[in-house]
């Protein structure tokens, strides 16, 4: 255990003593269910700077489940704690866990998710009848493919949620992300490097707008400066025993 008695004391303080916490993840929050991360040791890009083969996940997607860290931020929310969560993963393991959509923002999309790109309406892959082996993943650089679904809305062009480098970033959620880092007064940075922009930029605005910052990541993160607390330690470990810290303080 990489962290204190104290560490775990001093978090669980000001989250208690919060009135509006919000959540932003990254990679790190996943790994324990067995997806890599970007800049860990084993992480994609740190094997590709290596010229080594980024690990493949342990399962198929959709059979990838949710870990203590997902599930432990649901209990922050169910105990009227957490108000909203921004995440930079596509993996929906946070809405496999019982977060509502209503408190989350998912910066960098979804894999289960299209969307139009005339009248940006979302719809489930099963909804309107995706498949990837017939139409491919429907990344917006990718030509469509004859016969593929259109939006029932309004006929427009289905892509995926999914955003890769080079795409716009949506709208809806980097102005209600905005928002929200401006409006809480704690902010828990799970298991992000804070490397990608501009999805980085939430907890300096968060930190600027006065709010707290908590940071929990194993390795180094490109912001250390702004942390009020610096956990080091994998998100499943701490989170859960930040819960069960709570419950008894509260």
């Amino acid at each position: 255990m990489s962290f204190t008695l104290e560490d775990l004391e001093k978090v669980a303080e000001l989250i208690i003593n919060s009135s509006y916490l919000v959540a932003f993840t990254g990679a790190g929050i996943s790994t324990e269910s067995g997806l890599p991360d970007y800049r860990g040791p084993e992480g994609v890009w740190t094997l590709k700077a290596k010229g080594l083969k980024p690990k493949l996940p342990a399962k198929p997607m959709d059979q990838i489940e949710p870990n203590p860290g997902h599930y432990a931020l649901v209990e922050l929310y169910r105990m009227g704690l957490l108000k909203y969560l921004i995440s930079q993963n596509v993996d929906n393991l946070h809405l496999k866990s019982g977060i509502p959509p209503s408190i989350l923002s998912e910066l960098h999309g979804n894999y289960t998710l299209m969307k139009c790109i005339n009248c940006d309406a979302r719809f489930s892959k099963k909804e309107i009848g995706w498949d990837d082996l017939l139409f491919g993943k429907g990344y917006r650089t990718e030509q469509p493919v004859p016969n593929q679904p259109v939006c029932p809305k309004c006929s427009g062009r289905i892509i995926s949620s999914v955003v890769n480098f080079g795409d716009p970033m949506p709208e809806r959620e980097m102005q209600e992300s905005l928002k929200q880092a401006q409006k809480c007064d704690v902010m828990l940075v799970i298991g992000s490097s804070l490397s990608v922009s501009p999805a980085n930029q939430f907890p300096l605005i968060a930190k600027r707008h006065g709010a707290k910052i908590v940071i929990i990541n194993l390795g180094e993160t490109q912001m250390e400066e702004i942390a009020d607390v610096r956990i080091y330690s994998s998100a499943g470990e701490f989170l859960s025993k930040l819960v069960d810290k709570i419950k008894k303080m509260k």
